[in-house]
């Protein structure tokens, strides 16, 4: 009789030990933390020539605000449990394909951006990482950079978001 209490009390201890926890993981994979994770994500840095001036600050309150449409999780200005730090490292105008009628002339241009982020979690270091993310969007070469360039970087940066918030919190 003694060792079956002993039991049930170690099977109720355990449950409740669990529910303490500040991460779970749901059915799809993904992690839902708990409501007291803050995070914090610190004003991207510019090492790429010829990006956009603003660009770094379009892709910092880019990722805050995608941290915060996709989770629950409470934005800090600093010290936050799980830390998003990064620098735009790449920035890019190429050709992708050559106009029809044997011209050299480029029928279409392509931005590349590229970003190096670095996530500390300190919930689970093994989530940590320090990587880059690489995306491009297509134009018409028969537009200017400039007159297109603010779209472009609004679909590039949400794609990049994306790409961050998977392999950080969603664990993807």
């Amino acid at each position: 009789m003694k060792s079956f209490r002993y039991m049930i009390f170690c099977f109720v201890a355990l449950l409740m030990m669990q529910s303490h926890t500040c991460v779970h993981y749901d059915q799809k994979g993904g992690r839902n933390f708990a409501d007291s994770i803050t995070v914090s994500v610190m004003t991207f840095t510019n090492s790429a020539s010829l990006a956009k001036a603003t660009f770094p600050q379009t892709m910092t309150e880019a990722l805050r605000d995608g941290i915060q449409r996709q989770s629950r999780l409470k934005m800090v200005p600093r010290d936050g449990i799980l830390n998003y730090e990064g620098s735009v490292t790449g920035y890019s105008v190429s050709p992708v394909a050559i106009a029809a009628g044997g011209s050299n002339q480029s029928a279409m241009n392509r931005l590349t951006i590229t970003l190096n982020v670095k996530y500390t979690d300190g919930v689970d270091d093994k989530f940590s990482f320090d990587s880059n993310f690489s995306r491009y969007s297509d134009f018409s070469s028969s537009v200017p950079l400039a007159s297109v360039e603010d779209q472009l970087i609004k679909d590039i940066s949400d794609q990049l978001v994306q790409d961050i918030i998977n392999k950080s919190i969603n664990a993807w």
